[in-house]
């Protein structure tokens, strides 16, 4: 594929990731800039993530350590990129994070949380800290169980070089909308009870929603919506 093939094929379906996202906040009766695209470029070229940038895309997420920093290395001249990481992370690779990256998605262990917060460089804002949930109570998912959710929180939200912002989940897949919605309303209950339990917390974002389930996502409450495969296409191997 062509480079002006790639950019006329990424344009569109940027386009189209951005108005379905547009209509799924008008039908739930949100504000236009009450959720954002976070584009997840897992498995991507740098060369996809610039011509994102170029449409106007910010936020993006990333799964894979060694490869997020091959891209980040780059794209060092998009000094306004904002880079997430959402993946599973490893004690021993905490460092990386913690020195080339603005957001966490996955900390479902305080030991994690530590290690973030003792090797964040001191020139850097705190690192903006989303706790996983395993919503569904799924064996093979990471995450907090709902029960044990506020004791980790109260204790992140104590590291001095962290900001706790909310919250993440990868629900079980669903097909329908109602069936999408329960676990993700489930998470915003969570959500709203973790604000009042933490007052001082700059408790502001719910990241959950992905292509399959983005309208059920939204209707929930949903500040941060990951798209991968509908922006970029469909994955490659990593």
């Amino acid at each position: 594929m062509t480079d002006i093939a790639l950019n006329e094929s990424l344009g569109y379906a940027y386009a189209q990731a951005r108005e379905r996202l547009h209509n799924a906040l008008a039908d739930a009766g949100r504000a236009q800039d009450a959720a954002e695209l976070l584009a997840v470029s897992k498995t991507k070229p740098a060369a996809m993530i610039r011509q994102a940038w170029q449409l106007g895309q910010r936020q993006f997420g990333e799964n894979y350590l060694q490869e997020a920093l091959e891209k980040q290395a780059e794209l060092a001249d998009l000094d306004d990129i904002v880079w997430h990481f959402i993946g599973p992370l490893q004690s021993n690779k905490t460092r990386a994070v913690a020195e080339h990256f603005d957001w966490m998605h996955s900390v479902d262990r305080l030991k994690i949380a530590k290690r973030l917060s003792e090797q964040r460089p001191t020139h850097l804002a705190p690192l903006n800290i989303c706790l996983q949930v395993n919503i569904s109570r799924e064996e093979s998912k990471a995450g907090v169980l709902p029960e044990e959710l506020e004791e980790l929180a109260r204790e992140v939200a104590m590291l001095p070089n962290l900001y706790l912002r909310g919250l993440m989940a990868i629900p079980a897949p669903a097909k329908s909308l109602d069936a999408q919605r329960q676990p993700l309303a489930a998470l915003r209950e969570a959500f709203i009870a973790l604000q009042k339990s933490l007052p001082d917390a700059p408790l502001d974002t719910l990241s959950m929603g992905m292509s399959d389930d983005l309208e059920a996502a939204v209707l929930e409450g949903a500040t941060l919506v990951r798209l991968g495969t509908a922006i970029f296409g469909a994955r490659q191997s990593a």
